[in-house]
This record gives structure tokens, C-alpha cells and sequence, in this order.
């Protein structure tokens, strides 16, 4: 087993460690919205996003320590303090972690594609995802994902058309290959400099009546 590499990075937290449904407003001192980038990898978007939104707290997670660790250096050298960067599995930490209705938004920046067919039933998102991940959302709250996998993109798309507690925020299109103002992380500018399309699906939960 490869050894993990020491974070004594303040904006650092191991998710097994965590107490179960921590205090965020004591983590981040402050009662802000809480947001979720699911898959942070080195730590670009995020930083990207915390910067244009002081007024929300961003939890980003990855399962990867070396990612954890480039995403802790980079936002240190941002100077943020509305960002904490988690080493977690998904669901696990969603489930231990976070209550309902919770989450401002959530994101997810092109995750594995598991690109064989005998492959696809590990990808993350799919409708038991979906389903499971809902109630943590607020009325209103945004789920947007991104992916260069052709295959990937169309299904999720397609699957998010079919959430009734769903609404489709990109309409009339499933899907679009811009999304103005959306940060670019590293990935998506190696594949586009690959000749390959990103695929934005973008929705909001519906407002409970």
C-alpha cells in the first residue's frame, strides 16, 4: 500500500476522523451556504470558485492524498479560508458528514469514466446516486456535471431529464458543450487540447410546493 503523504495543511480534513454530522458553522466560523465539488482534484476549480464566492463555503473532496495535498497549497496560496479540503469517499462522507437539505450546490468535474462496458456500473453518477444524494440538496440548490466522455455525458443528461425533482437550468438543451464563466480545470484543458468536447449538465433542484 502506497504510503500517504503527511497534510498539516490547516484547510485539511480526513473524513474518517470527522466527528459524525460535524458542526460546519464551527469548522468554518461562520453560517454560510455550504457547496460540495465531489472529485477535486488539484484543487483549480475550487479555488476558482471560492474566490468568486466568499459568501459560501466550499467543502472539496477527493479519495487521492496527492490531489488533497496540491488542493490544500494551492488555496493556501489564495489566501482562502472559506475552502476545506476533505479525503473522503463520496458517499460515505455525504452520509456520516452532512444533513439533509444541506448543500447550496454541488459539483462534479469530470470523474472516472470507467470507459468499458463491464466498467460502467462503477461510475459514480447514476440513479442511485441521484436519488440517494437528493435530500441533501436545497430547494433550489444547483447539480452540475461535466464530463469528456461522449458516452458518460449523454447518460447523465439523459438521466437528469428524467428526475422530477429536477429542473433542467441549460433548457431546451440536455446538454451544452460551453458553459459561460464555468472554470476550466487542468482535465478539461488537456482534453479540449485533445480535440475532445466537454459536456455541461447543469439542473436545479426543484422548489418543494
Amino acid at each position: 500500500m502506497q504510503r500517504l503523504i503527511p497534510i498539516e495543511s490547516p484547510l485539511f480534513l480526513s473524513g474518517t476522523e470527522l466527528d459524525e454530522l460535524p458542526s460546519w458553522a464551527m469548522i468554518f466560523g461562520n453560517h454560510n451556504p455550504l457547496v460540495l465539488e465531489i472529485g477535486c482534484g488539484i484543487g483549480d476549480f475550487v479555488v476558482t470558485m471560492a474566490t468568486r464566492h466568499p459568501e459560501w463555503n466550499f467543502i472539496a473532496l477527493d479519495f487521492y492524498n496527492k490531489g488533497c495535498l496540491k488542493s490544500c497549497n494551492r488555496a493556501e496560496r489564495a489566501g482562502l479560508t472559506n475552502v476545506r479540503i476533505v479525503r473522503d469517499e463520496a458517499r460515505s462522507f455525504i452520509r456520516r458528514c452532512l444533513q439533509p437539505t444541506s448543500l447550496q450546490a454541488v459539483f462534479i468535474n469530470c470523474p472516472d469514466p470507467w470507459p468499458k462496458r463491464y466498467q460502467r456500473k462503477r461510475r459514480l453518477v447514476n440513479q442511485e446516486f441521484i436519488s440517494f444524494l437528493e435530500p441533501y440538496l436545497l430547494p433550489g440548490a444547483q447539480f452540475t456535471f461535466t464530463t469528456d466522455f461522449d458516452d458518460y455525458g449523454c447518460d447523465v443528461a439523459y438521466l437528469m431529464s428524467r428526475q422530477a425533482g429536477f429542473e433542467n437550468m441549460l433548457q431546451p438543451e440536455l446538454w451544452r458543450h460551453d458553459l459561460e464563466d464555468y472554470p476550466r480545470t487542468k482535465y478539461m484543458l488537456k482534453f479540449m487540447a485533445e480535440g475532445k468536447q466537454i459536456y455541461f449538465v447543469q439542473y436545479r433542484r426543484r422548489q418543494q410546493e
